[in-house]
């Protein structure tokens, strides 16, 4: 049972819980046809109901939905139910901030704006999943509001998927492509060319950080301590590795544990014997 408090239009509504006194954002077909304010109602499980008690840095969520026009809010509701079937673990209240960048990017491409993402190729790669899904909701979106997404702008979705499935947020996971593209960029740099993006060693090496990322974020440690032995067999690998891990450490203002050196070295020496095996 729920008190309805604002209708936004046929299919989504604001209403409380009596039992906890929590507002929500319920979405489904016809809950607002015919409602009124104040009305008690019940809904069955066909409808999808979010929770709006989290703030971001553009006011707390239920401001933002009061704000956010509906046809903005059914996309980022089919988009999410679209996922929910593909991740089994998903917090679906990623729908005010997917809601609320899908109505900006819509009002750039109809103003004519073009807004790059110079992360994309990283996103794609570090997302594959997340970004899948986007591409499904390129389709949605132009079937529903006539607009066509950049893979640019996809990038931007895939992110709010990945936060989504790491209760995390999107600027983090935006840090996490940027980390990587930054890593990879200066291992390249040391080899003097790009490396094959496609290559099993890029892979690895580009998991590796996006895995090692995670684990300072959350403070784990490795058990198993490869520094001596990358120090004395791969020297320049070990050099670059320890570089890197200062680096990332710095831009991520976390502590970085130690053996994260010796582990990242591994992953970048595979990448200089791919690269010597080609140059053979």
């Amino acid at each position: 049972m729920y008190r309805i408090t604002k209708i936004l239009n046929h299919n989504a509504v604001l209403a409380i819980n009596p039992e906890n006194q929590k507002e929500s954002l319920i979405i489904g077909k016809g809950v607002g046809f015919g409602k009124k304010p104040s009305e008690y109602t019940e809904y069955g499980d066909d409808v999808m109901v979010y929770h709006l008690t989290q703030k971001s840095d553009r006011g707390n969520y239920r401001d933002i939905v009061s704000h956010v026009e509906p046809v903005y809010l059914d996309v980022a509701n089919q988009i999410i139910v679209e996922a929910s079937r593909r991740f089994l673990d998903m917090d679906t209240n990623i729908i005010v901030p997917l809601s609320d960048h899908i109505a900006f990017a819509a009002k750039r491409i109809l103003s004519g704006t073009v807004i790059s993402n110079p992360l994309t190729q990283d996103i794609i790669a570090l997302f594959p999943d997340e970004y899948e899904v986007a591409r499904k909701a390129q389709k949605l979106i132009y079937k529903t509001i006539g607009l066509d997404f950049s893979e640019d702008e996809l990038g931007y979705i895939a992110l709010h998927i990945h936060s989504a499935l790491n209760q995390g947020n999107i600027t983090q996971a935006m840090q996490t492509a940027r980390i990587v593209r930054n890593c990879m960029q200066q291992v390249q740099k040391t080899i003097g060319h790009e490396v094959d993006v496609s290559s099993l060693s890029y892979s690895r090496m580009m998991t590796h950080i996006k895995y090692m990322v995670a684990r300072v974020i959350k403070g784990e440690a490795l058990k198993i301590d490869m520094n001596d032995y990358m120090n004395l067999k791969c020297p320049k690998a070990f050099a670059i590795g320890s570089e890197l891990c200062v680096q990332i450490s710095n831009e991520m203002k976390l502590q970085i544990d130690e053996q994260e050196k010796g582990y990242l070295a591994i992953h970048i020496e595979r990448v200089f014997e791919l690269e010597d095996k080609e140059n053979m």
